[in-house]
C-alpha cells in the first residue's frame, strides 16, 4: 500500500527544509534524486512555498518505508526546530510521469 505525506504545519520554513536536507544529505543544497537520501522506498517528492506556508508532499512505497524515513528524519527535523510531523495516510490514487527535477 503506498502511503502519502504531507507537512505543512506553521513550524515549516523554506530556511529549515533546507537546512533538513544539507544534514540529510551530508551538504546538498537541494534534492535531486531518491540516490541522495539514507533511506529507500521514497517515490515522489515534492516541495515549494504555498500560500499558507511551506509545504512537503512525498509518496512512499510502503508502512516499512515511513518507517526507514521517519528513522532518519525525525531527529534532523527536531533539530532544526520542527516539531510537528507529517501527516501520514494511505494514497487511494497513484500515477506518475516521467519529468526531471527542476
Amino acid at each position: 500500500m503506498l502511503i502519502m505525506a504531507v507537512h505543512q504545519v506553521p513550524g515549516l520554513t523554506r530556511e529549515k527544509y533546507e537546512e533538513v536536507v544539507r544534514k540529510l544529505t551530508n551538504g546538498k543544497s537541494r534534492l535531486e534524486s531518491p540516490s541522495d537520501l539514507p533511506f529507500e522506498g521514497l517515490l515522489v517528492h515534492a516541495a515549494g512555498q504555498g500560500k499558507n506556508g511551506f509545504c512537503i508532499i512525498d509518496v512512499f512505497e510502503s508502512e516499512e518505508a515511513v518507517e526507514r524515513f521517519r528513522e532518519a528524519v525525525t531527529p534532523i527535523a527536531q533539530d532544526v526546530g520542527i516539531e510537528e510531523p507529517p501527516e501520514f495516510f494511505p494514497a487511494e490514487t497513484f500515477f506518475s510521469l516521467e519529468r526531471r527535477t527542476m
